[in-house]
This record gives C-alpha cells, sequence and structure tokens, in this order.
C-alpha cells in the first residue's frame, strides 16, 4: 500500500555515517535505532556497491521492497531504472510476456511488439518480488537468464543481453518450497547469492514508536490537520501487540487514526479490537502468573474454577479467525485457506462472531 510521501513498507534504521558503503537515510528514507535495524544496513552497505544478486527474506509488511530500492540508490547502477515486477500477481501465462517482452504476432492480441521488465531494466536493477510464486516453467527460463545473461522476446529469435542486477525476495522459506517440489534448488543458488533477513516488527524493540511518530506526522502534514497524540497506556498497547502485518499494518493503523481523530489525544480504547485484545490476553496471562505463584507459595487453589470451557474455546476460535485474517490482508478466501476450511464455514464462523471484513 502506498501513503504520503511515498511511505510504502518503510524500515526504520539510523544513518550509519559518512562511509562510501554506508547507507544513507535521507536518500532512502531508512530510520530506526533497534539493533536487528542497524545489522541490515551495515550488510546492506556492503553489498550495496556490487552487482551480486541479492535475495530479500522476511515477513509479509517488513519493506522488502524499500530495501531493493535503497540498495539500487546506493549501487553504481543508480542512475539506470529500477524495475519492480511482483511474481504473484502477473498470471503464469502472462509472466514469460511480462519479463521477456514479445514481438508484433507472438500470440493472439500481440498488436504490436512490447518490451519486457528485464529490457526495460537495462542498465539498472530489476526486482523480483515474491519470487517464490513463479511456476516452475518461467523458474526454467529465469533460471537459463541468470546463467547466460541473455534473453529472446515471445516470438522472436534475437538474442537480447540482460545488462541489470537482479535483487529477488520472498516471504516464503524456499528451503521448504524445494523440498516440496514446488521451487527449483538450481534457481535457489542462483538467486541466494547474498542473502538478507528483515525483521519483523515484533522483533524491532523501540521501533514502534519511532515509526508511528514518522508516520503520524506525515499523515498530518498531508491531509494538513493536526497530529494525533497518544497517551503511554497506548503506546504500552502498541509495544505489546505481535503486528502480524509487520510495517505495513503500522502504517494502515496510522492512517486511520489520522483520518479519525485528527489533533486529538488518543487511549487505548480508540485502537483497534485486535490490539486491545492483544493487551488484555497480556494482562490475563500475567494475572495468571501471579495467582500460580501465590499458590505456590502455600496456598491452595479453589475446589472449583469458575471456568466456563465454552466460552473460552470460542475465544480461542475467535483468535484463530482475526489472526488468519490480519495476515491474509483480510481476505476470507486466503484466509479460509490458511485454515484448512472451506470459505463458506469461513463465512459462516465470521457472521457467528460479527467479525465479517469485506473482502472475499
Amino acid at each position: 500500500m502506498d501513503g504520503p510521501g511515498n511511505l510504502s513498507d518503510p524500515i526504520v534504521t539510523q544513518d550509519s555515517g559518512h562511509d562510501r558503503r554506508s547507507i544513507s537515510r535521507e536518500r532512502c528514507g531508512l530510520v530506526g535505532t533497534s539493533t536487528a535495524m542497524r545489522e541490515v544496513t551495515r550488510v546492506l552497505g556492503k553489498v550495496a556497491q556490487s552487482d551480486s544478486t541479492v535475495l530479500l527474506l522476511g515477513e509479509s509488511g517488513t519493506g522488502k521492497e524499500v530495501v531493493a530500492q535503497c540498495l539500487h540508490q546506493h549501487s553504481s547502477r543508480r542512475d539506470g531504472p529500477f524495475v519492480a515486477v511482483n511474481c504473484g500477481a502477473i498470471p503464469a501465462e502472462l509472466m514469460e510476456s511480462e519479463l521477456f517482452g514479445h514481438e508484433k504476432g507472438a500470440f493472439t492480441g500481440a498488436l504490436v511488439a512490447r518490451k519486457g521488465r528485464f529490457e526495460l531494466a537495462e542498465g539498472g536493477t530489476l526486482f523480483l518480488d515474491e519470487v517464490a510464486e513463479m511456476s516452475p516453467q518461467m523458474q526454467v527460463k529465469l533460471l537459463r537468464v541468470l546463467q547466460e545473461r541473455r534473453f529472446e522476446r515471445v516470438g522472436g529469435s534475437r538474442s537480447l543481453h540482460a545488462d541489470v542486477r537482479i535483487i529477488a525476495a520472498t516471504h516464503r522459506n524456499l528451503e521448504d518450497r524445494i523440498r516440496d517440489g514446488l521451487f527449483r534448488e538450481d534457481l535457489f543458488y542462483r538467486l541466494n547469492v547474498f542473502p538478507i533477513e528483515l525483521p519483523p516488527l515484533r522483533c524491532r524493540e523501540n521501533d514502534v514508536r519511532l515509526l508511528m511518530e514518522l508516520f503520524l506526522k506525515r499523515w498530518s502534514r498531508d491531509i494538513r490537520a493536526e497530529a494525533v497524540q497518544l497517551t503511554e497506556a497506548a503506546w504500552r498497547a502498541l509495544g505489546d501487540y505481535h503486528w502480524p502485518g509487520n510495517v505495513r499494518e503500522l502504517q494502515n493503523l496510522a492512517e486511520r487514526l489520522s483520518i479519525l481523530h485528527a489533533g486529538e489525544t488518543i487511549d487505548v480504547a480508540d485502537l483497534p479490537e485486535r490490539i486491545r485484545r492483544h493487551g488484555s490476553a497480556l494482562q490475563t496471562e500475567q494475572e495468571q502468573q501471579s495467582l500460580t505463584a501465590i499458590w505456590a507459595d502455600g496456598f491452595s487453589a479453589p475446589r472449583e474454577l469458575p471456568f466456563d470451557l465454552k466460552k473460552h474455546l470460542e475465544e480461542v476460535e475467535k483468535e484463530f479467525l482475526l489472526r488468519a485474517l490480519d495476515e491474509c490482508d483480510q481476505v476470507v478466501a486466503r484466509a479460509a485457506e490458511r485454515l484448512g476450511l472451506r470459505r463458506t464455514t469461513m463465512v459462516e464462523k465470521l457472521k457467528k462472531y460479527s467479525l465479517l471484513p469485506g473482502r472475499f
């Protein structure tokens, strides 16, 4: 998702100085303090100036495209184009034409010759996002181009040179995909020259507040309204939350709060239910641990606990449903698949708990 000021999937780290191999915060929009992101920045500085193929790994929403753009901006190819292609968003039958282009008359509807992404990225960087979603047939063709650095347009016979730097990205575990026969091992080794693992937001201590303040300030500027303020309790709730959607989820929250509560100070009650619920679950767990400690010190547990098994199981089911929706961008069909349910069953369960989102 794109936000104001081109904030799509931003990452936070600190400028690492004036060494020629350092990453400039001003040029990339990478700002932050966490140990995990400082390490990522250090590694980026080492690989940016080379032409090595880079494989960006990490959960959805951690900012892989922003890092790819950062590498391009700090490379010797910075004056060339940066071309991104989402391999998971293009139908398999169109992928070859998208990557390599086609000649006029190559297939029905090919009324004119068309350059593909490799030609458009000539002299620059080609970013292959969600590369694990590429079909087995296209994996073979991509491997050949990476090996020979040459390709032909669909329907053409002229061999073209591929003068591009490849940066690939995926949120999948490629070794698991190889074991399941879904990804070629030889292509993996071609792409895995310089792997970089991007940390999830929950592992970036202190960065949630830094990012949120940045997003709120930029949204207030873009909508020309006073920035939202948060109480310390609200900040603690954000810090305790597990952020399954990572930085993208945090950015979306900043946008929503800026529109709904411009110029206001908001508390925990103004945050989305999933964040409040997570905080309540943590509090309940802490209370249970305290109670266990008391019993361990000599108090005996009550003979009959007021435990409602049906209610407890319903809460567990709701948690799984909401988490699946969060991890699937609120798309019901994808969430149902993740939980091993039929879409109609998923819809009925969401209706039961009044959780039905707007995307099927």
